[in-house]
């Protein structure tokens, strides 16, 4: 099996925990890595989004940098807090348990940015009507040796679909290969074999509903087909060539400190 590593509490978002009761030890595992126990030998595997980093990222990345200058960190971590709590709502509907923006003293959980992004999945979820086979499950390839976290795997209209919810303003190549990377790891794994792939983006531009058979959009969401598996897979390969170029050995960095 893989440690799924479950975050004890949401301080502790970043990192996987590992809790050694004998030596009363708490490890704080790298988030790049992932560490998978065969036949009683551990070995790590990086990330698929580790290896993704890899892949270029083109002239109006290179251009948006030189515009945010020093800004560009606390841009990207604000994006990521905001696309973070925007799954962990979904997962949390998913699982049939209640999402509010407003707690009990009236205070507000969520900014309306993100509000607005988890009620656009609802509506995704309410209008397309999705069949449930798993969310938010780690998966991993030994052929491979690479390890992630795939968002959703559900039937739409009989054909299984894998999909993965997308917060930023534009979508980049990297995703279509994540995607690929997924479904290949969730054949090998599960055995089920993912017929197409999607981007939920709640960032779209569309207007509202399609009256074309088989295009799942609503106003400012879209569920974006991705369908070159194999072609994409084939190029996550060419980037895990790179990854490798420099992380030969894939170690994880530990962080251990006594109860």
């Amino acid at each position: 099996m893989i440690n799924k590593g479950t975050n004890i509490l949401k301080e502790h978002a970043n990192k996987r925990l590992d809790f050694n009761a004998e030596l009363k030890q708490i490890n704080f595992l790298d988030r790049r890595v992932y560490k998978r126990v065969l036949d009683g030998k551990e070995l790590f595997y990086p990330s698929v989004t580790t290896v993704l980093q890899y892949m270029p990222k083109g002239r109006f990345f290179e251009q948006w940098l030189k515009d945010v200058g020093s800004n560009a960190d606390l841009i990207a971590r604000r994006a990521g807090e905001e696309g973070t709590q925007v799954h962990n709502a979904a997962e949390a509907l998913l699982k049939g348990e209640e999402v509010n923006w407003l707690n009990e003293y009236g205070h507000a959980n969520y900014s309306e940015k993100v509000w607005n992004m988890i009620c656009k999945f609802s509506e995704f979820w309410t209008e397309v009507k999705p069949e449930l086979i798993f969310t938010e499950e780690f998966t991993f390839s030994d052929k491979f040796k690479y390890a992630g976290t795939a968002d959703i795997l559900c039937k739409i209209d009989g054909e299984v679909w894998l999909v993965d919810i997308k917060t930023s303003n534009s979508l980049h190549r990297t995703y279509d290969m994540q995607l690929a990377a997924y479904a290949k790891a969730i054949e090998e794994v599960k055995g089920i074999k993912v017929e197409r792939t999607g981007i939920l983006w709640l960032k779209s531009t569309k207007r509202g509903p399609s009256k074309k058979e088989g295009v799942y959009q609503g106003k400012g969401w879209e569920l974006k087909p991705i369908d070159e598996i194999d072609k994409n897979f084939e190029l996550f390969l060419l980037i895990y060539k790179l990854y490798l170029l420099d992380n030969p050995e894939t170690n994880p960095l530990y962080s251990s400190y006594p109860t």
